[in-house]
């Protein structure tokens, strides 16, 4: 119960503060007199200098150990994001988000391989998916609370109310997470994390399961960053309060995640794997239609098949490592949040130049590659 909670904890503040920006983006776009594309860069930026960061916090993880990198990496980010509310250009507010991003590469990095590390072999998959829940529910509380609230009262006000209770999250992370019981420290020595980086490279699964990171949450952040503005337009004119509420899709993943992971002990990971990125296929299509009610049932199935097949893929690392596990994990999110933010700007100028067809394309042919990639990992690496 204790690692549950802490890691739940942990989960919810890391996502709350990464993507509360995602909402009102075209708040930010208004406030600033910016394009769609800029405004995405206050979350890219974010996800950049995160992916980066895990270059240095998972190897760094492997010599200090797991539980202080977290701990320090949570406060510091809290920190940030109260600081951001005080900027009054846009160049501060990306310097802030970019610092943020850096700090939750030591939570991001380290969380998998903690529970890797602790776990029993035959309930990582399920400990992953609950895991990956909490980070889907700290994803949707972030976005919800400051659409809503800067509806209510400004932008500066929702994102100062998410470090807060980010802050008082990582307080609560440090005092109950146990100590580890497995952890054996590694040298940081080049050589040896050069050695490991060829090791992981040369494997027959663990590139394409790198792909499939970048490949899912290049998809998934793309839709999410734009269909704010879709449905702001006509002929539905959303306010920002009811825009932030449709984050309630995310509340799909605390489903599928965790029964993601449950499937994959009965039909194998591939297929598992497979199908969770159709169901994202599916859920794309779907917001095509011009029924509200259409939209957010696509939504609805986009969030779950994105959920599940991430869970799948981020255990399926933990796995197929023989060694310098926080490594593996810091390689994979690398390129999954290198997905996030090539890819959620990219498709900033589909919008702007096709309108929300432009962004579908976009995020379709994402997805078939996805699945291209999934079925070599079915017949490479199962």
């Amino acid at each position: 119960m204790r690692v549950t909670l802490a890691m739940f904890s942990a989960g919810l503040a890391t996502f709350a503060l990464l993507y509360c920006v995602q909402p009102i983006l075209p708040v930010l776009s208004q406030e600033f007199g910016i394009s769609a594309p800029a405004s995405s860069l206050s979350l890219s930026i974010s996800t950049l200098m995160l992916a980066l960061g895990l270059l240095i916090t998972g190897p760094l993880s492997d010599a200090v150990g797991r539980k202080s990198v977290m701990v320090t990496a949570l406060l510091l980010a809290s920190v940030c994001t109260l600081l951001s509310t005080m900027m009054t250009s846009w160049h501060g507010i990306l310097a802030m988000r970019a610092l943020i991003g850096l700090s939750l590469s030591g939570v991001a990095a380290v969380g998998m391989t903690w529970l890797s590390e602790e776990m029993h072999p035959s309930v990582v998959a399920f400990s992953m998916g609950l895991y990956i829940s909490g980070n889907s529910i700290g994803g949707m509380s972030g976005r919800l609370l400051s659409g809503v609230i800067t509806d209510l009262f400004s932008w500066r006000v929702a994102v100062a109310a998410i470090g807060c209770f980010a802050l008082a999250s990582a307080l609560m992370f440090w005092k109950i997470l146990p100590a580890s019981r497995h952890f054996r420290p590694l040298s940081l020595r080049p050589k040896n994390l050069a050695i490991n980086f060829r090791l992981h490279w040369r494997d027959a699964g663990l590139p394409l399961l790198f792909a499939e990171g970048f490949l899912l949450m290049g998809a998934f952040v793309t839709l999410f960053n734009y269909i704010g503005y879709r449905l702001m337009l006509s002929p539905w004119h959303l306010s920002q309060a009811v825009v932030g509420l449709l984050s309630v899709a995310y509340l799909t993943g605390t489903w599928s995640s965790p029964k993601a992971g449950a499937m994959t002990v009965r039909y194998g990971r591939a297929p598992v794997l497979l199908g969770f990125t159709g169901m994202m296929l599916g859920g794309m299509l779907l917001t095509l239609f011009s029924s509200l009610g259409t939209i957010f049932a696509g939504m609805l199935l986009f969030s779950a098949g994105f959920f599940g097949a991430h869970s799948v893929a981020s255990s399926w690392i933990g796995v197929r490592a023989r060694r310098a596990r926080g490594q593996a994990s810091s390689l994979y999110l690398f390129s999954y949040y290198l997905g996030s933010s090539l890819a959620g700007t990219t498709g900033g100028f589909f919008w702007h130049d096709y309108g929300w067809y432009g962004v579908a394309g976009f995020i379709g042919v994402l997805l078939v590659l996805a699945l291209l990639v999934g079925r070599r990992l079915q017949h490479r690496a199962a």
